[in-house]
């Protein structure tokens, strides 16, 4: 079903599967009895290699330990590109596997997806399934997904995101897939497996989260089930990302940002996304910078054009938040949720602008230290004119883009890129 159909007046509205989960501290230790109830035998790990950590190592060798063979694919890209799938389709096909384990974050789970979907095609271009259930076979192999950030959800999401590197160098496109088929058989959260996540990387990783759980609790879809998820994973967010991210070994921030990126994407599963998701995919197709980054910047300048649509919803969101709304209007709670985004924003050190992103935003890997591979190579953000038109054009044929909560318009949308772009946050509360 698309998601214009899902629009129409008296829409009957898709609640998609999730996999069977596996959550707390410890739970990585499972994986090996948990491959072998599944059946597997000869496994394809995935994963970004995870460098300056054993994280990838101690799965590998307990897999192992209990009678599985293991290959391993470890040169996953953040934001994965169709060659990153193609090229672990072909291992998997190589060394005769018959099963999948994904280690990471959504690049290394995305990617996965989007392998199973091919090999289960005889190894058909990846590229080729972008759009809504564009898969012909729903079998393909068994998948267990691995989390080591909490932000994206792809463990437990029916979406993966790939950037297709056939097009032309000046108008990349990177696109979402919703595949009910592409779900993992398991997920498995384990909150002890964040603790060394980088203090960048968790802030961003945690503003993925709130734009998960924002966007489908003001979605034009406004689908019940997913509304309760998302307003929960809001206030956990809320109450744990900065511990999360300035106490990265604190078990309590890091399991309430685990069950928060849980559900926030078991929300927007069937509720929905909007354009903080199609403003990131545009920005990272032509800059490759970091998802969650894309989103955090974006996220307040969609929440001050969208809330005129449904201000009462984002006065939900400031209670979620800890505002006392008590004698406030709901435009005046609406407002006072977006003050306190950009208060969370600024607490765990966010960039406000595009044009404010370097290379020297970044960790240079797991640890923070070492040589910075991705991106010491992107591009610089121009922020002109060429460059908001560009994006907004990509905003617009994104799949997230309908389910927004305010008609989108190249006149509508463009402010809004431009302001990501060289705005001040400070523009937005005045």
């Amino acid at each position: 079903m698309q998601v214009d159909e899902l629009l129409k007046p008296f829409p009957i509205k898709e609640f998609h599967p999730f996999p069977r989960a596996l959550m707390g501290p410890g739970a990585h230790e499972m994986i090996g009895p948990e491959a072998l109830k599944l059946g597997f035998r000869k496994t394809l790990v995935m994963t970004s290699g995870l460098r300056g950590t054993d994280i990838v190592h101690k799965i590998v060798e307990s897999m192992k330990y209990h009678g599985l063979e293991v290959v391993v694919y470890d040169k996953v890209e953040s934001n994965p590109k169709d060659y990153n799938v193609m090229d672990s389709v072909a291992l998997y096909q190589e060394n005769e596997c018959d099963s999948f384990v994904s280690i990471g974050g959504g690049s290394s789970h995305d990617a996965c997806k989007g392998a199973r979907v091919s090999v289960a095609h005889d190894g058909r271009n990846v590229n080729e399934f972008e759009g809504f259930n564009m898969s012909e076979n729903p079998k393909n192999p068994p998948h267990i997904a691995v989390s080591t950030t909490a932000g994206t959800g792809s463990e437990t999401s029916w979406a993966y995101v790939i950037t297709d590197t056939t097009t032309d160098p000046d108008n990349p496109h990177k696109y979402v897939a919703f595949d009910d088929a592409s779900v993992a058989t398991l997920a498995i959260d384990d909150p002890v497996l964040y603790f060394d996540c980088p203090v960048d990387y968790t802030a961003q990783c945690g503003f993925d989260v709130l734009a998960h759980a924002s966007e489908p609790y003001v979605s034009r879809l406004n689908f019940e089930p997913s509304l309760g998820n998302a307003i929960r994973a809001i206030k956990l967010t809320a109450e744990n990302l900065r511990e999360a991210t300035w106490n990265g070994q604190d078990l309590k921030g890091r399991e309430g940002m685990m069950y928060a990126q849980y559900i926030a994407a078991q929300a927007f599963n069937s509720g929905g996304l909007g354009i903080i998701h199609s403003i990131s995919h545009a920005v990272s197709a032509f800059y490759d910078t970091h998802h969650g980054l894309n989103n955090a910047i974006a996220l307040p300048r969609v929440w001050a054009f969208n809330m005129p649509a449904v201000y009462g919803r984002f006065a939900d969101i400031a209670e979620a938040m800890g505002i006392d709304t008590h004698g406030m209007t709901k435009p005046q709670a609406a407002d006072a949720a977006l003050a306190a985004a950009i208060r969370l924003l600024r607490d765990v050190g966010i960039p406000e602008r595009f044009v404010d992103v370097t290379a020297d935003s970044y960790s240079k890997n797991r640890l923070g230290t070492g040589p910075t591979k991705f991106y010491e190579n992107a591009p610089v953000i121009k922020g002109d004119a060429d460059d908001v038109d560009r994006i907004t054009n990509h905003v617009l044929g994104d799949a997230c883009t309908p389910g927004n909560a305010k008609e989108c318009t190249f006149e509508t949308v463009r402010p809004v890129v431009e302001h990501c772009m060289t705005g001040d946050l400070d523009d937005l509360l005045s």
